[in-house]
C-alpha cells in the first residue's frame, strides 16, 4: 500500500505524538524512558549494599553457572525461564541482578523494570568483575553435582 504524500503529511505528526505519551507502568513523573530504566552499579556498590542487608540479589546464570561460583545469598532465576512476576517483591530492600559479563542481566532487568514500572539495577561486569574485585563466592560441593553422577 503506498501513502499519497498529502495523506503522510497528515498521519505523520499523529503517529508521533501518540510515541509521546506516557507508557503504561512508566512513572511519569520522573521522565524515565525505556532505556532509562535500567542502570548499572559496579562491584564495591553491590559488597556496600550486600554488607548492609539492602539487596535481594539475583543470579540470572544457568543452574550449573550458579552451582560451579556465585555471590554469597544471591537466588537464582535462568534467564531462559526468567518470570518477572516469580521475583521477590521486597519494600525493604532492592532487587539487583547479575549473570556472567551482564549481558544476561541487562535483558532480565528490561523484562523486570517493564514489569515493575520502576528502575532495576544490575551488577556491571557481571560476576567476573566481582571475583576481579578480590570479593568473595560460593559453590556447591562437587559431589552434589548431577554432571557428576
Amino acid at each position: 500500500m503506498r501513502l499519497r504524500p498529502a495523506l503522510l503529511a497528515i498521519l505523520a505528526p499523529l503517529a508521533l505524538a501518540g510515541c509521546t505519551g506516557s507508557g503504561a507502568g512508566v512513572p511519569t513523573d520522573s521522565g524515565a524512558v525505556a532505556s532509562a530504566r535500567v542502570a548499572t552499579l559496579d562491584a564495591n556498590q553491590l559488597a556496600t549494599l550486600l554488607a548492609a542487608g539492602e539487596v535481594v540479589l539475583i543470579d540470572v546464570r544457568t543452574p550449573y553457572e550458579f552451582a560451579d561460583s556465585r555471590i554469597p545469598g544471591a537466588l537464582n532465576a535462568p534467564l531462559t525461564h526468567f518470570d518477572p512476576a516469580a521475583i521477590p517483591v521486597d519494600t525493604a530492600r532492592e532487587v539487583i541482578l547479575y549473570c556472567g559479563s551482564s549481558r544476561r542481566s541487562a535483558i532480565a532487568a528490561e523484562q523486570l523494570a517493564d514489569h515493575r514500572g520502576v528502575v532495576v539495577r544490575h551488577l556491571a561486569g557481571g560476576i567476573r568483575a566481582w571475583t576481579d574485585a578480590g570479593y568473595e563466592t560460593v559453590a556447591n560441593d562437587p559431589s552434589d553435582d548431577p554432571r557428576s553422577r
